[in-house]
């Protein structure tokens, strides 16, 4: 169903040179590992970045992945090519290459020569199990050093693990790295560490899953329809989200034979796609329970892209939304004019929403 009030337009093309990564963690979000064996390709990465540049409305490229760098001279020639666009650039890796502090300068000072403005590095008891946090820790104190205008250090979480954002600031050689360079703007946020099966849950600290007494705090999906994903296997994906690749329904085309203009397009047709984006799929799965009470949803989720493949997988959940979409319309029509006067560069992916 097509509804007329505009979008929020500033976006973030995310772009994924490689599904292959260095590591081999349980539930990966993009379902990337060492047997891996897509590659996106230079051609098709610059074709991807030329026609977002060209639309506008795009303000950064992201390259995740996979482990992006393993891309090595194609991840710097792209860098170079978004930046020379007019397109700010951000790398999230794993930091598998900063074995030594040399290695992690050379790695660093590569992506600086090809452009590179921001980096987020991926860690937590399950990366650590592949790519040691001293890594981590020796590549942060090289982004430090460099010109990079922010560094985010990105840690999974779950109830029971011993790498938490408390234990890596407490660490001496972390401290350091605050107290040389005081003005860095260097984060290090948490995110939930999540099932790919929708009904499968993880333990999470206290507070953490959504329940009828915190659902109400949940806001838009800022992702959704403001960030569009070159997959690594050519498909381009509607939104960054954890778990895309298992979702037909937010598949919105392929590259070099769909325009990066189609694409969007396509998605912002998608009644669902534009609920998702003005009350996040917490909101939506609370609100289909009300309709079928045998839909259960409180305390399962803590990282909303697992509440958020529910919605699409979830025959019972479908059927709901299928019945009683109508009733909704109004209100996310409201909530788009909210969104598009008022929302501002709020609405746009930050450092560590990818």
């Amino acid at each position: 169903m097509s509804i007329p009030t505009p979008l929020h337009q500033l976006r973030t093309l995310s772009v994924m040179p490689t599904y292959k990564c260095t590591a081999e963690c349980s539930h990966c979000g993009t379902l990337s590992g060492r047997s891996e064996t897509s590659w996106l390709g230079l051609e098709n990465m610059i074709t991807a970045i030329d026609q977002a540049a060209a639309q506008g409305d795009y303000r950064v490229v992201v390259f995740t992945g996979g482990e992006p760098t393993l891309a090595a001279n194609d991840l710097f020639t792209a860098i170079r090519h978004a930046q020379s666009l007019g397109l700010s650039t951000r790398v999230v890796s794993n930091a598998y290459w900063a074995s030594t502090s040399i290695q992690a300068e050379r790695m660093i000072a590569k992506l600086i020569d090809a452009g590179l403005k921001e980096i987020n590095f991926s860690t937590g008891d399950e990366h650590a199990r592949f790519v040691p946090l001293d890594n981590v820790v020796r590549a942060t104190a090289a982004a430090a050093a460099s010109p990079l205008s922010a560094i985010v250090v990105m840690v999974e979480t779950v109830r029971d693990r011993t790498i938490t954002a408390k234990a890596i600031e407490a660490r001496e050689d972390f401290a350091a790295i605050r107290s040389t360079f005081p003005r860095k703007r260097l984060e290090v946020l948490e995110s939930p560490w999540m099932p790919l099966e929708p009904m499968k849950t993880n333990e999470y600290r206290d507070g953490s899953t959504i329940n009828r007494h915190n659902v109400a705090t949940r806001t838009g999906c800022n992702s959704i329809l403001s960030t569009t994903a070159i997959q690594a296997d050519g498909r381009i994906g509607a939104c960054c989200g954890l778990g895309m690749r298992t979702v037909p329904e937010l598949q919105v085309g392929r590259v070099g034979l769909t325009t990066i203009g189609e694409a969007d397009h396509a998605a912002g047709e998608d009644y669902l796609k534009r609920w998702i984006r003005v009350e996040g799929p917490e909101r939506i799965l609370a609100w289909a329970a009300t309709h079928e009470p045998s839909i259960e949803w409180e305390d399962m989720y803590a990282h909303r892209c697992q509440a958020c493949m529910r919605l699409y997988k979830d025959p019972l959940v479908r059927e709901v939304i299928a019945a009683r979409y109508k009733e909704k319309i109004a209100d996310v029509l409201v909530g788009e004019w909210l969104l598009y006067n008022y929302a501002g560069e709020d609405a746009t992916p930050n450092s560590h929403d990818i």
